[in-house]
């Protein structure tokens, strides 16, 4: 039986996965990446970016960090390299075309039905020589959500940039630069950075280091969110507080069953417990109530919520000494010499401001497909997050899966689980489900979310859940799901990657 042509987009690490995957089957996939070299979002980041998750768990099944990276949260040249020896070892690198930026995706085949048509997507890529078209029977979009398409806030006219007499630049142009460049940008500068999430935290950090006291960092942030100074409250490791199956059984789940329901409702101040014992520990190792920082919501919100980051202790002992100040409000204005900061009087004088405010990656997702209709399938509203049937599959776009959109405890770790799925469907070893039901499937989904995420259920964050979600993946594939030996390391240890060596 003639192999289906697969596109894959992007080389970032769900490209590499799905391209590795589909070789494994024998496929003959295609790569079109838009930069020069793998890794996606790591090629260009910040000079102290470090990896938040630990390297164990975030590492492939078949591919072990090398002995030679010794730190738990690796570096940004480390994760690179590691990426770089995982293609070269599965000689991925003979299918990816550099420099190649897709231009759109065009799907000409019968209109959709409840079954599976059987149609071809055209995709236009353009390099520095040429535009070409290519046919695919099935396309992998490995895009990222977290890249190329800047979230920049929008200013009521005659208070934005355009009043501004210093620079205004996105994290992400930052990030940009090598770091020669980007220490010679800012230093002996006034540096305002606009949010408090991981890219904002490094740029902070680094700005402060090269200026000290004389020219202090500026954080502007609109909520406190918890922030962890390490991965063990009390001695105790996170991940058998939240990453193991009895932790799972705590909260109620998409498509649960009337026990496990009930279990859940019985055990829920033991989840409210377990979030209120790292709570603790937080503001115990790091001046929260200080800076008037405690978080509102609980821990175990902005965990399941995926706005969780790492923080260094080091940043509250500069945020001390005077070369990072904070200031927290729900927006500001430009004028011509800074900003000035919603409730103050006195405006901030700076000579840069940094908006590290994340990206639309819904957007970004949208502009890849020509049709409008399907444009409107990957985003039915503001209100409603991208649909996505085991957070692959668009069930109303035929012949298209999208890898690393949603987040997860590890992106790695859940994108290699989702890529051997999405080929396991290409290979024939399942069918998908009619489109009504898979629409059932990721209301479930939703209710979650927005039960346990409130507002940021559109990050479609599956922290704290993962175990089950891959549940899901491991029966359609028909995997056995449990992977440890015995009751009880099945119950309380944690899973990661090296527990899906293998079916």
């Amino acid at each position: 039986m003639e192999k289906k042509q697969v596109v894959i987009i992007g080389a970032g690490i769900s490209g590499l996965l799905a391209c590795k995957y589909c070789l494994s089957k024998g496929f003959d996939p295609i790569v079109f990446e838009s930069q020069a070299d793998i890794g996606g979002v790591w090629v260009k980041t910040v000079k102290n970016t470090r990896l938040q998750s630990f390297k164990g768990s975030f590492q492939f099944s078949d591919f072990p960090w090398p002995s030679s990276v010794t730190e738990d949260y690796p570096t940004q040249p480390q994760l690179l390299d590691y990426l770089k020896s995982y293609a070269v070892h599965f000689d991925l690198m003979n299918h990816i075309q550099f420099n190649s930026v897709v231009k759109g995706i065009e799907y000409l085949g019968p209109s959709l039905q409840e079954t599976c048509p059987h149609g071809k997507w055209k995709v236009t890529v353009e390099n520095s020589q040429s535009t070409q078209v290519h046919d695919a029977d099935f396309v992998i979009l490995c895009v990222g959500r977290f890249k190329d398409f800047p979230n920049v806030p929008e200013f009521d006219h005659g208070s934005g940039p355009e009043v501004f007499g210093g620079k205004v630049i996105h994290s992400m142009e930052y990030a940009a630069m090598d770091h020669d460049r980007a220490e010679e940008f800012v230093k002996g500068k006034r540096v305002v950075v606009v949010g408090f999430q991981k890219q904002a935290l490094d740029i902070a950090m680094e700005c402060s280091s090269i200026n000290g006291t004389e020219n202090p960092c500026t954080v502007v942030y609109r909520n406190n969110r918890w922030k962890l100074p390490d991965f063990c409250p009390w001695g105790i490791p996170l991940s058998y507080l939240y990453f193991n199956r009895f932790s799972e059984l705590l909260v109620h789940k998409p498509g649960e069953g009337f026990l496990l329901g009930l279990l859940a409702s019985i055990l829920s101040p033991l989840r409210w417990g377990i979030s209120k014992l790292v709570e603790t520990h937080i503001k115990r190792k790091i001046p929260l109530a200080k800076f008037d920082m405690v978080p509102k919501s609980s821990f175990s919100k902005d965990l399941r919520s995926g706005l969780l980051s790492a923080i260094s202790e080091d940043f509250f002992n500069r945020v001390e000494t005077g070369s990072i100040l904070l200031k927290r409000s729900p927006g500001f204005k430009f004028y011509k010499d800074g900003i000035l900061i919603d409730g103050e009087i006195k405006p901030t004088q700076t000579d840069i401001v940094i908006l590290a405010t994340g990206f639309k990656g819904i957007q970004k997702l949208q502009n890849i497909f020509v049709s409008q209709d399907f444009r409107n399938f990957i985003a039915r509203s503001p209100n409603f997050r991208v649909p996505l049937y085991r957070e692959c599959i668009p069930p109303r776009i035929p012949q298209v899966a999208i890898i690393g959109f949603s987040e997860s405890v590890s992106n790695l770790f859940t994108s290699e689980m989702r890529c051997r799925w999405v080929v396991g469907l290409l290979d024939g070893k399942f069918k998908l489900p009619s489109i009504k039901e898979m629409e059932k499937d990721i209301s479930n989904w939703d209710k979650y979310m927005k039960e346990y995420g409130g507002e940021y259920h559109l990050r479609s964050s599956i922290f704290g859940l993962d175990i089950w979600y891959n549940d899901q993946l491991c029966k359609d594939m028909g995997w056995n799901h449990r992977r440890k030996n015995g009751m009880w390391d099945e119950l309380f240890e944690p899973y990661g990657p090296m527990d899906y060596p293998n079916p």
